[in-house]
């Protein structure tokens, strides 16, 4: 019964960690003023680590979001709205840093190209399927015993 205790409590213990958000914020990017982290850390979410893809600069340990966070964070302090942070780094990266990117001309394939890209398939699947030649009818009677006496001719010696 012990062994039993002991193994839920460690699979409960590692489901615990692996569901945990993973901050990689390190104590030394944060501000000193809370007003200005929690400003940082909201545009934080709402920036794609680029390395990452569809992980936030604010959960991704790599180095450019390390580095973009360090931009938000320098932009704050110089007294940037988070409207101009945004700008700034969309400036430099294009729409697709942002989590959410504008509807626009430029962004219509972030949008709407996984959707097309999933029709078009099932379109592909549909069309394959129409091509499969159409499965043979059964033998007749007369036909079953035709083959079984041309197999028999060829079996004999």
């Amino acid at each position: 019964m012990g062994q039993a205790v002991r193994l839920a409590l460690t699979t409960a213990f590692l489901i615990l960690t692996l569901a945990a958000p993973a901050f990689a914020i390190e104590p030394q990017e944060q501000l000193a003023d809370p007003a200005l982290e929690a400003r940082a850390r909201t545009i934080s979410q709402e920036l794609r680590c680029l390395v990452c893809q569809n992980e936030s600069i604010d959960d991704s340990n790599a180095d450019l979001a390390r580095d973009l966070r360090r931009i938000v964070r320098e932009r704050l302090t110089a007294g940037d709205t988070n409207g101009q942070v945004l700008d700034y780094v969309t400036a430099r990266y294009g729409d697709y840093v942002l989590l959410r990117p504008p509807l626009r001309a430029g962004t219509l394939a972030l949008w709407f190209g996984p959707v097309v890209l999933l029709f078009a398939a099932i379109a592909l699947l549909i069309l394959r399927r129409r091509r499969r030649p159409a499965e043979a009818a059964p033998l007749s009677p007369e036909e079953s015993r035709r083959l079984a006496r041309l197999m028999d001719e060829e079996s004999a010696p």
